[in-house]
């Protein structure tokens, strides 16, 4: 089964904190209905939204963009790719896009990035819809774990066994087959020397210290929160969903999508999307749950 990733365009780029960004701006023909935000996770790039950003875009102006160190954004081994640091792009991101109070859309560690910004940088969202994300703990899994503390080592495998390694665990977080274009598709950013070193660094990179300065303020998210998994979910299991969903204020509901494991925006795209506009009707009609 091919799920057939649809490409997104070429990237601009933004400097933030000194790092260079790849973000993509997609936007309605006619006057957009809001604006939206979409982060990813690891070891993804935005392009796990093209097919969500394409539809979404027939709406809302749909803003993506690469964390350093991931996708097409600079890989360079000077830049911090912590949670903390990344959560300090997206404030800025924000500042120079010039959104106030965005529809913000995060998968994966993108959630940790998406509250960091949002509990610890100041940031106003309007709504917060979080997909499979990392915050509570446990996360990481032995492989993680395994990688994050022998980084060097990984580091210097030769290419081709990187290159099965990162494949073997991409097609790990999905339930259904991914052909073999698309699979190429998501490895590609870590399959050269630059991006060989970038994996291994932006896995030792992430720290359940920086999740735990979010955990202890999730009682003090200021907008309305959904949250999003896949049943299915081999990485973060379900019951996390749960879990996150009464440390939160107020009532976020949770939507479970059947027979999805970890990447919903890529197995299941149409149904992200169908999701997505729902509680952002919601939000916009004032039917959503309170924070």
């Amino acid at each position: 089964m091919s799920l057939c990733l649809l490409p997104l365009p070429e990237p601009n780029y933004v400097i933030v904190d000194g790092a260079a960004i790849a973000t993509r701006v997609l936007e309605p023909t006619h006057p957009a209905a809001g604006d939206v935000v979409l982060c990813h996770g690891t070891p993804w790039s935005s392009q796990i939204w093209g097919r969500v950003a394409r539809e979404l875009s027939s709406e809302y102006r749909v803003f993506l963009w690469d964390m350093p160190g991931y996708g097409q954004s600079t890989m360079d081994s000077t830049v911090r790719v912590d949670l903390r640091s990344q959560s300090i792009r997206l404030a800025g991101l924000l500042a120079h896009w010039d959104l106030h109070s965005p529809h913000v859309v995060a998968h994966d560690i993108g959630g940790a990035v998406a509250l960091g910004a949002h509990l610890l940088q100041g940031i106003e969202y309007a709504d917060l819809f979080l997909w499979d994300v990392v915050v509570l703990d446990p996360w990481g899994s032995p492989f993680f774990r395994l990688v994050a503390d022998n980084a060097p080592v990984f580091t210097e495998l030769p290419p081709t066994l990187h290159a099965a390694l990162v494949k073997e665990y991409i097609a790990g977080a999905v339930r259904h087959n991914l052909s073999d274009l698309d699979i190429d598709t998501l490895a590609r950013p870590w399959l050269d020397v630059a991006g060989q070193g970038a994996f291994y660094r932006q896995i030792a990179a992430l720290s359940t210290v920086d999740t735990h300065q979010i955990t202890e303020r999730l009682s003090a998210v200021r907008c309305p929160v959904r949250i999003g998994w896949g049943s299915q979910d081999p990485w973060i299991p379900v019951d996390q969903a749960y879990n996150l969903q009464t440390e939160l204020p107020g009532h976020s509901s949770v939507i479970e999508i059947e027979g999805v494991a970890h990447l919903a925006p890529v197995e299941k795209p149409a149904a992200v999307s169908a999701a997505l506009r729902e509680w952002h009707a919601e939000t916009r009609h004032g039917r959503s749950e309170p924070s």
